[in-house]
């Protein structure tokens, strides 16, 4: 059985916790937020910019978590834990998968806010 994008767990217990309303609030700025953050994965890795990239990953990978999108998360960790920021075959897939667990993620987030 495959997990979906987000853990409704998680993504009600943080409706709970914080309100509905201001759960719509966290989720826009969340995607409006996460595609610079991707893109800053990708233009720290152009560069070598290792402290960067790490940065980038781990916030990619803090917001993830708190809606519960830890399909998102786990490639984003991966790339936080990366020793430094090179552009190997690994990584780069590592952030197609990123790239392709945000839309999913993104497209849940929507439907729940929507619900």
């Amino acid at each position: 059985m495959t997990q979906g994008p987000i853990d409704q767990a998680v993504y009600d217990d943080l409706k709970e916790a914080a309100g509905a309303d201001f759960v719509i609030e966290l989720v826009t700025t969340f995607l409006d937020e996460a595609p610079g953050m991707i893109a800053e994965l990708r233009s720290t890795l152009e560069t070598a910019d290792a402290d960067g990239f790490r940065r980038a990953a781990h916030s990619l990978k803090s917001n993830a978590n708190v809606f519960g999108a830890h399909a998102l998360a786990a490639p984003a960790r991966d790339l936080e834990l990366t020793s430094d920021a090179q552009g190997t075959p690994k990584v780069l897939a590592i952030l197609d998968q990123v790239d392709t667990e945000f839309e999913r993620a993104a497209e849940a987030l929507k439907s729940l806010q929507n619900e």
